[in-house]
């Protein structure tokens, strides 16, 4: 059995990119030690918030060798390894593996609609072609608008290193569900909705995926540290100062606004990829103001 218990705050790391749209590998490496200075359990390159649909097979390959590097062990690192076709994420999983991530999230295929049977083959298929390789699966479906039913999950669950789900979708009965009926196997839920991370920890999940903490790790870290040292009060609290900033994802087209939101704070994220445009002067004022709230800049 492969041993490998996700856990803790993760953030889906944004990847820097250049005026050429190369991977910025100065930015890309503060970044890490932002992340990992403000306390977090893994990083998270290569996904969704890391633009991994608009990144090629190359950028993917130097994000990972960049994390893996400036990582040096000092958190685990799991890589997004999600595409379209089983070929392909078989052949970006193995790529991942063989620059020494420690486990991958691979989010459902989009554009094509694949049926439950479809998924489950899909899944088990990447899963043997890296048998000791931790695998999570990854849930999104207001992005993929592929659905991923309990009973899907718990068939999967069933393979031996498939050892969780980041689930995004924003529907905690589901969330709950899987919690559940997953109890007492090697499987572990990470919730993906930055504004639900309490509640998916009262409920039993192993920790968070999220965006959010690309910013300032510490307020998802202290929802983590304090429900574990068992202070709800004060994970709720930090819960609480954290939701303004998941709010104000909306104030420009995904996933533009964690990059604005690093560059004001001094990592030079840069910009995100066409056809995703800036953000307007408007909502980036609106932007600084949340940022300000939490003590990020100077108001």
């Amino acid at each position: 059995m492969v041993k490998f218990a996700p856990r803790g705050i993760i953030p889906a790391m944004v990847t820097p990119l250049d005026k050429k749209g190369r991977i910025n590998e100065k930015a890309l490496r503060k970044l890490t030690n932002h992340l990992i200075k403000g306390g977090v359990h893994g990083v998270f390159p290569v996904g969704s918030q890391g633009e991994a649909f608009s990144l090629t097979f190359e950028q993917k390959k130097e994000m990972i060798r960049i994390v893996v590097d400036e990582t040096n062990g000092r958190v685990p690192v799991y890589a997004g390894t999600g595409t379209v076709t089983t070929r392909e994420a078989i052949e970006t999983t193995k790529m991942a593996q063989d620059l020494g991530v420690d486990a991958v999230s691979v989010i459902t295929p989009y554009f094509c609609i694949p049926n439950q049977k479809e998924l489950i083959e899909h899944y088990t298929a990447i899963a043997k072609a890296c048998p000791k390789l931790p695998i999570l699966l990854y849930s999104n479906p207001d992005r993929t608008q592929i659905p991923f039913p309990v009973a899907t999950v718990l068939e999967l669950a069933k393979v031996d290193n498939i050892v969780g789900i980041k689930d995004s979708s924003g529907n905690m009965e589901q969330t709950a569900e899987y919690i559940r009926l997953t109890r007492g196997m090697n499987f572990h839920v990470l919730m993906g909705r930055d504004t639900l991370i309490y509640a998916a920890l009262c409920y039993g999940a192993a920790g968070s995926i999220c965006a959010t903490g690309n910013v300032d790790p510490r307020v998802p870290v202290e929802i983590y540290e304090a429900f574990v040292a068992g202070d709800h009060k004060r994970a709720l609290e930090a819960q609480y100062r954290l939701a303004p900033l998941r709010i104000a994802f909306g104030l420009g087209t995904f996933p533009v606004v964690v990059k604005e939101a690093l560059t004001l704070i001094g990592i030079d994220a840069g910009e995100a990829v066409r056809p995703i445009g800036p953000m307007t002067p408007e909502n980036r004022e609106k932007l600084r103001k949340v940022l300000a709230d939490m003590g990020m800049l100077k108001k």
